[in-house]
């Protein structure tokens, strides 16, 4: 990792999004960091205007806990509760948060507002907050209609294949797949409820029956609750965008795939509502078989 880290003051942390997303359920996001040391090149990020060179311009929230403080605080007030999801757009656990701990005082916040929160990490350094979680988890106040959920924190460990050689080429700062699910494990054996975002399955590479069949079993053996399985998304042309970086990964290791990907994804950024279809398909028909839901609220 770059030991280059900016530190910059924001105006606000939490985001509150126009719906509740429909796997995560959260109805806010906070980020305590810009850009991520694990780069992963099929990153979403990497289409935007913060994807260029996401180590080297890894920036640090340092007023993060005022900020959030005054945001939750308002929130509260007016018991517009809703669970937050840390994170969306980086990696709440990289290296650096050994060092600075802004995850961790965002949930020390976020726990004296009694907001239920979801963590989304590829990184064991969530067992660090094991403690904090297990309050917020007792403590969290649920919106209404999703009381039935009864649970104040989720813990989810995002996967885009079994396969550790490809997943030192796609994500080559993140710890190893196998690793994340160990920790899944312990997560769950401390009573957690926790699962697997299996996202981006990779057309043609992680996407097959055999392959999904092994990831949800995998899931399922390291104690899972529920299983995700997601697209693949690529956008940009530029030389640091996900699309570019993508295509050179397949060039590396699967170049007979890249003209079943231009034929798959044509001129837009994702595969069409055909395709998605069969893979949900796929997947639910293989979650069954293993009995892992395929939503946290099925």
């Amino acid at each position: 990792m770059s030991e280059m880290v900016n530190e910059i003051q924001v105006k606000s942390v939490l985001n509150k999004h126009k719906r509740r997303d429909d796997w995560f359920l959260d109805d806010y996001s906070v980020n305590p960091y810009e850009g991520c040391a694990f780069n992963c090149i099929y990153c979403y990020i990497r289409g935007s205007k913060y994807g260029e060179n996401m180590e080297r311009t890894l920036s640090a929230k340092v007023n993060l806990p005022e900020v959030l403080r005054r945001q939750l605080s308002l929130r509260a007030r007016r018991r517009e509760y809703g669970i937050i999801c840390i994170a969306t757009s980086t990696e709440p656990y990289m290296p650096i948060e050994e060092k600075l701990g802004l995850t961790r005082k965002a949930l020390e916040i976020i726990l004296g507002y009694r907001f239920p929160v979801h963590i989304v990490t590829k990184s064991k350094l969530v067992l660090r907050d094991l403690d904090i979680l297990k309050k917020i988890d007792e403590t969290a106040i649920l919106p209404d209609d999703l009381k039935k959920l009864n649970r104040g924190a989720m813990i989810t460990f995002s996967i885009s294949t079994l396969d550790e050689k490809l997943a030192r080429a796609l994500e080559p700062g993140a710890p190893a797949p196998m690793e994340r699910l160990e920790t899944m494990m312990r997560c769950k054996e401390e009573g957690f409820l926790t699962g697997v975002c299996y996202a981006p399955t990779l057309p043609f590479i992680s996407d097959t029956e055999e392959e999904i069949d092994r990831m949800i079993k995998a899931a399922k053996d390291y104690g899972a609750d529920y299983a995700f399985v997601g697209t693949l998304t690529l956008f940009g042309d530029g030389p640091a965008d996900c699309k570019t970086l993508y295509y050179r990964f397949l060039e590396r290791h699967f170049p007979n795939l890249i003209p079943k990907y231009r034929s798959l994804f044509r001129a837009s950024f994702k595969p069409p509502k055909e395709y998605e279809d069969k893979l949900e398909e796929r997947a639910t028909k293989i979650r069954d078989k293993y009995n892992v839901r395929y939503r946290i609220i099925s």
